[in-house]
């Protein structure tokens, strides 16, 4: 393997198409970026596509994931599979996050290259940057300067699923490699009130708060209910609705008697509803649909390989990961005001700076994957719109 320098555009050098039978394992089908990857593949004639529940396998015990690979011999992997969340969920199950990821990635990398697996992608994060990183970020910035503190776990473990590719590419002459997308949404997201990326936190705040907006009491208890089940909870303040709006940081102001609902009424109708949003909603971030990621996950297996991807930074390390981006970047506000539009909320969005920011800013540098040809299809206020109708199915 001779790798390219850093300031060198990639290239191929003919990698062969997968084979349209090619057994291949999509660790992680059921989330966001794995149902993606699964449709996207059938969309360009693949037939031999697998997956496994969690409940059916448990990725973090090693002799489980080595028996399926070696009863069913995937000719090629990509590991979507991991714990996420979003700022709260990072700083708060930070064992959590750095353990399941690492003990993931370590399982299902080993066995790939264990049972002579032809190609793996493995999927990371732009978390992996430093928190300061030159603007926009390029590949070479890897390992440059300090995480952002809140998900430092996440990145480090993801870091190390970057490096475990590099590894054994260069021992043992495998062909895996990385791509690190940006923020991801779109159908099959996580709505969860505590655990969620920034877009689906915002898309379910905002639809709550225009059903408060509307007098949709019985919208509200609908979800209510759902998350209440969903959450296993029993007699705390997601069983009191209003209390329960609150803590997603909703509220009317002068309004302290829910017990009268044309009161409330009334009030929200003179007074508005009021959504709070964490931290100043000045830094910026860059999205990316999931179904445009899909795309772009097939068409680097399909032409890329890990001898074409390989680079050698300034350190002189030699590095292959790859980016995933839009090229588009918001504010947290702007972000807001696209949902707040979409959704068709009227009140008022304020933030709460108390809270944390995170990275101020954090665009990526695409331009290796766009010299081979790919580029991303969905503007962020349709995505944000296809996003929000697949909310909206969840309480049909």
């Amino acid at each position: 393997m001779t790798a390219t320098t850093s300031n060198q555009q990639l290239t191929t050098s003919g990698a062969p198409r997968l084979p349209r039978d090619a057994r291949i394992y999509v660790a992680g089908h059921l989330g966001l970026v794995g149902s993606g990857i699964w449709r996207a593949f059938e969309r360009h004639g693949y037939t031999n596509l697998l997956g496994r529940s969690i409940d059916e396998m448990d990725l973090m015990n090693q002799q489980i994931v080595d028996d399926f690979f070696a009863a069913e011999k995937p000719d090629c992997v990509v590991l979507v599979a991991a714990k996420v969340g979003g700022i709260n969920a990072n700083n708060t199950y930070r064992g959590q996050f750095i353990y399941e990821n690492l003990m993931i990635e370590l399982n299902v990398i080993h066995s790939a290259y264990k049972h002579g697996v032809k190609k793996l992608l493995f999927l990371g994060s732009s978390c992996i940057y430093p928190k300061l990183a030159e603007q926009p970020i390029k590949e070479e910035a890897l390992l440059t300067g300090p995480l952002e503190p809140t998900n430092e776990p996440y990145a480090i473990a993801k870091i190390a699923g970057i490096r475990l590719c590099d590894a054994y590419n260069r021992q043992y002459g495998t062909n895996f490699i990385s791509a690190m997308p940006t923020n991801m949404y779109g159908p099959g997201d996580n709505y969860h009130p505590e655990n969620s990326h920034v877009l689906p936190a915002m898309i379910r705040k905002i639809h709550l708060s225009r059903l408060l907006e509307e007098g949709d009491f019985d919208g509200l208890a609908k979800i209510n209910e759902y998350e209440s089940r969903a959450l296993n909870v029993k007699g705390s303040a997601c069983n009191d609705l209003f209390g329960w709006l609150n803590e997603s940081g909703i509220t009317v102001s002068g309004l302290n008697d829910f017990n009268d609902l044309n009161e409330v009424q009334r009030t929200v109708s003179t007074k508005g509803v009021t959504l709070t949003l964490w931290g100043s909603g000045t830094p910026f971030r860059e999205f990316l649909y999931s179904d445009d990621l899909a795309e772009a996950c097939v068409f680097l297996l399909e032409n890329a390989e890990y001898k074409d991807m390989a680079f050698t930074d300034e350190s002189g390390t030699v590095q292959s990961h790859i980016n995933v981006g839009s090229g588009v970047e918001v504010t947290i506000k702007e972000l807001a005001e696209t949902v707040k539009e979409v959704v068709g909320f009227e009140g008022e969005i304020s933030f709460d700076t108390s809270k944390p920011d995170g990275t101020p800013r954090k665009l990526m540098d695409s331009s290796r994957l766009r010299a081979l040809g790919w580029s991303p299809k969905v503007s962020l206020k349709e995505g944000i719109t296809f996003a929000y109708k697949d909310f909206l199915s969840r309480f049909r």
